[in-house]
């Protein structure tokens, strides 16, 4: 059954009002740490119930004629892990800690009860921060969030249990992501970007990668859509990497509480600086890279780097190229992926983009390009698009080599606040729709929508990959907002270069003169 958004909403407010100074940010980890402790408690407990029924049960494999033995047995670890359930030691269990909720060291009982957590299960080392004690919320306010965590009910057993926890996780981590704004967007990629390349994507089963994985939105799709179309928890195999300690730790936790496995490398880490699966090929790759003046990569330190060498060296800054390159690297010989990137990269040819650009269509691996409004992200308007890569496109029965479908989805999205918008169901399977028609399907282009365009129209087009261009919709030919701010910073920083060098070049004349007699 799952909660209703207007009980998500309740349960958000009520959390919202405890918050009082804390910097959203900060509050995030408090809040969202005690969802997964309540949930790996919870479980415990129920499978605990489960184990004392069947070990009392005389038709059961597991049936234990003496009392003795059946306590013996009911703290075997390996009847938990065998369900994928974590072993919580008693002092951890969430019964304990609600009942201590008004106890001035409550704090310190719940990093104690992490802490023990860890100890018992090496894989949730370092995934939720023990920091509570450390914490600026006062002890009572702490306590009441204890309580109103503590007032999620559960029923249906753990597969609902975790339905219902994974609905909260993601209520809150949307919420959160608002709170912070523009810094929001870097943990978390709104629903509707997430579902719209998972629709495209169609992942069901095999290997899924995210590079810049935030809070693991792609990966919980991803299984989603699997289990949805006749899979399985686990035909799905999670690879991500995250730069961000306290971003990877949430992303470990949105994972956990839903038992999905996952290997996010051996550490925090930009993947340029330390590629932690580099070795490995993936059938889909989904991502959503920083955007923007910041986001960059070590050019010095990575000319002769592998992942250049079939399509040359990306520029430094925005690393747009660099992203794609990676990712296009990263695929199986049939793996597919779905990009999002900036509006300015469809046309963009500053230093290396435009050529790199070209390569990527010569080999013919673009698949498709989706438009994007701007409001689907949190509190910023960003013009983007949806890339989407494919490294075999013979595979399609309408045997769509050398060609790429172009959606303009610019017009779609209704409001759900004053600064954004959301795809309905209805809209995200229209786009999805689109894409299978043209690649399995009955297709015709449909003006001011969609359009298949050959490579050689492409070139005539100067390698540009802006929707509008071909569907008839182009409103304007400018640079993006995030490629000007980076274009800007780019040339602010050289002409302050520049003048130091016309200052160092002044006082060298002036000395030389001297020198010679004369002052200037």
């Amino acid at each position: 059954m799952g909660l209703t958004n207007e009980e998500l909403g309740k349960y958000w407010d009520a959390a919202n009002t405890l918050r009082e100074d804390l910097d959203a940010a900060e509050y995030k980890h408090i809040v969202l740490g005690l969802v997964f402790l309540k949930f790996i408690s919870d479980a415990f407990t129920e499978r605990r119930e489960e184990l004392e029924k069947d070990f009392a049960n005389p038709k059961s494999d597991n049936y234990k004629k003496d009392e003795r033995a059946r306590k013996i047995a009911i703290d075997e670890r390996d009847y938990y892990t065998m369900a994928n359930v974590f072993w919580v030691p008693e002092k951890a269990r969430w019964e304990i800690l609600q009942q201590n909720s008004k106890q001035t060291n409550i704090a310190k009982q719940i990093d104690d009860a992490l802490f023990a957590i860890e100890k018992d299960n090496p894989k949730l080392e370092g995934i939720v921060e023990r920091s509570y004690a450390a914490s600026k919320l006062p002890v009572e306010k702490l306590g009441q969030v204890v309580d109103l965590i503590g007032q999620i009910s559960f029923d249906g057993g753990r597969r609902e249990a975790s339905d219902i926890l994974g609905q909260v996780y993601e209520y809150f981590l949307g919420k959160f992501a608002s709170a912070e704004g523009k810094l929001g967007g870097q943990f978390y990629t709104t629903p509707s970007i997430v579902k719209t390349i998972v629709e495209v994507l169609q992942p069901t089963k095999g290997r899924v990668y995210d590079p810049a994985c935030g809070s693991g939105g792609m990966f919980v799709q991803s299984e989603r859509f699997a289990e949805a179309h006749g899979g399985r928890l686990g035909d799905i195999s999670i690879y991500g990497q995250e730069s961000n300690p306290t971003t990877r730790r949430l992303c470990a936790m949105n994972l956990a509480i839903r038992g999905i496995d996952f290997n996010l490398g051996r550490t925090a880490v930009s993947t340029f600086k330390d590629d932690q699966h580099k070795d490995t090929k993936f059938d889909f790759i989904m991502m959503n890279p920083p955007f923007g003046k910041n986001a960059s990569y070590p050019k010095k330190d990575l000319l002769d780097d592998v992942r250049w060498k079939k399509y040359g060296i990306p520029r430094e800054k925005p690393a747009n190229y660099a992203w794609m390159s990676h990712a296009i690297h990263h695929l199986a010989p049939k793996g597919r992926a779905g990009i999002v990137m900036p509006r300015g990269a469809v046309t963009s040819a500053q230093d290396t983009d435009g050529t790199i650009r070209s390569a990527f269509l010569d080999d013919d691996i673009v698949e498709c390009i989706i438009d994007l409004p701007g409001q689907l992200f949190f509190n910023v308007q960003i013009p983007a698009t949806l890339w989407f890569f494919n490294k075999d496109k013979s595979r399609w029965k309408n045997k769509r080599t050398n060609q790429v479908l172009f959606i303009d989805a610019r017009k779609m999205g209704s409001p759900i606040s004053r600064t954004q918008i959301e795809f309905s169901p209805e809209e995200i399977e229209k786009i999805g729709n689109t894409f299978e028609s043209w690649a399995n399907g009955k297709y015709e282009d449909i003006d001011g929508y969609c359009k298949s365009v050959s490579r050689a129209d492409i070139a005539k087009n100067g390698d540009a990959l802006s929707p509008g261009r071909y569907i008839g919709t182009e409103d304007s030919e400018t640079e993006s907002d995030e490629d000007f701010e980076t274009r800007m910073s780019e040339l602010t920083t050289q002409l302050s270069e520049q003048l130091k060098e016309s200052h160092r070049l002044e006082e060298l004349i002036k000395k030389q003169l001297k020198g010679l007699g004369y002052d200037v």
